[in-house]
């Protein structure tokens, strides 16, 4: 079960990376870059047997809470042509913070459980 949580961590960091990848077009591509750069490192860390439970509950919590922040008042997918871009626009940005938040959870409930078996 180890190794699967490791290839889910390669995986997580590349598709992270990807992301940040695609920003250049962005209104707001720099702190897109930043954050889909963060979680990219963040996963290699997790790949790697750095990250602690403190740094990844703490990504998680930044995650949720821009998350919410960035939610738009109506939401209208994600298709643009469906809606009101600035909705659409938000409601990706803050499914991709979501996406961040549960994949940091996972990471930090994994440590907490390897460090419970071990002791």
């Amino acid at each position: 079960m180890k190794i699967f949580f490791k290839i889910t961590g390669v995986v997580f960091a590349i598709l992270f990376a990807w992301g940040a990848l695609v920003q250049y077009n962005d209104p707001d591509a720099t702190i897109w870059y930043v954050i889909y750069g963060l979680a990219a490192l963040v996963s290699i860390l997790f790949v790697v047997n750095r990250l602690s439970f403190k740094v990844a509950i703490f990504f998680c919590l930044l995650s949720i809470i821009g998350a919410f922040k960035q939610w738009p008042v109506q939401f209208e997918g994600f298709t643009i042509g469906e809606g009101e871009i600035e909705n659409i626009e938000r409601g990706r940005e803050a499914c991709g913070l979501l996406i961040i938040a549960i994949v940091m959870l996972m990471y930090a409930l994994r440590i907490r459980f390897d460090k419970r078996v071990q002791h």
